[in-house]
């Protein structure tokens, strides 16, 4: 499937963490590629109950945020790109909670996440951007997704909004990781 879901896990909505992807989203829609964009801002993602009752569901049976609609637009789509500001050395509370109850859901149905197509990128203020976009690389490594690189770390270096922009090799990052992520969705959709 020829499209993209961003998953912004900022705890500002349209920040640089949404920036970031939306950057990487105009190169795709040169390409042709689909994409949509999920912004967890203002709403807050409950971490996994341990329940297993995901298992043979394809979904998570909890209701009461929005992860289900989340992971099943995941489910839907041919490629991620996971998103996350760093606020104290590693990914927000939110996307922790995301990539928990993912790869619960994932390993609980296997193979429901195989041969997507996955990216991440971070936004730090100083340090954690690497950590980051680590812990965000794990979903994909583990459920058997292929991981987009580019030409340098998919990270950026800013604070206020708006601020990444003004960090020119990120910028030309995200642009080739936007590139690389279409060339090989490409390449997929041909198999």
């Amino acid at each position: 499937m020829m499209k993209v879901l961003g998953i912004s896990a900022s705890a500002r909505k349209d920040g640089n963490t949404a920036i970031l992807i939306n950057t990487v989203f105009e190169e795709l829609h040169k390409e042709g590629i689909e994409t949509e964009l999920i912004q967890f801002a203002g709403d807050v993602i409950e971490p996994c109950k341990a329940c297993w009752a995901c298992g043979g569901n394809g979904n998570c049976v909890h209701r009461k945020d929005i992860f289900r609609d989340t992971f099943q637009n995941l489910c839907n789509s041919g490629g991620v790109i996971l998103g996350s500001p760093v606020y104290s050395a590693n990914v927000s509370a939110n996307m922790q909670a995301f990539l928990e109850r993912a790869a619960v859901v994932a390993d609980c149905n296997p193979e429901i996440l195989k041969h997507k197509v996955g990216a991440a990128v971070a936004v730090a203020r100083r340090a954690g951007a690497i950590t980051a976009m680590d812990s965000m690389n794990r979903l994909f490594l583990n459920h058997e997704m292929f991981v987009v690189g580019s030409s340098y770390w998919n990270v950026a270096y800013g604070r206020l909004p708006g601020d990444v922009t003004e960090d020119e090799e990120a910028m030309n990052t995200m642009r080739a990781l936007g590139r690389n992520m279409a060339f090989l969705m490409k390449v997929l959709s041909k198999e």
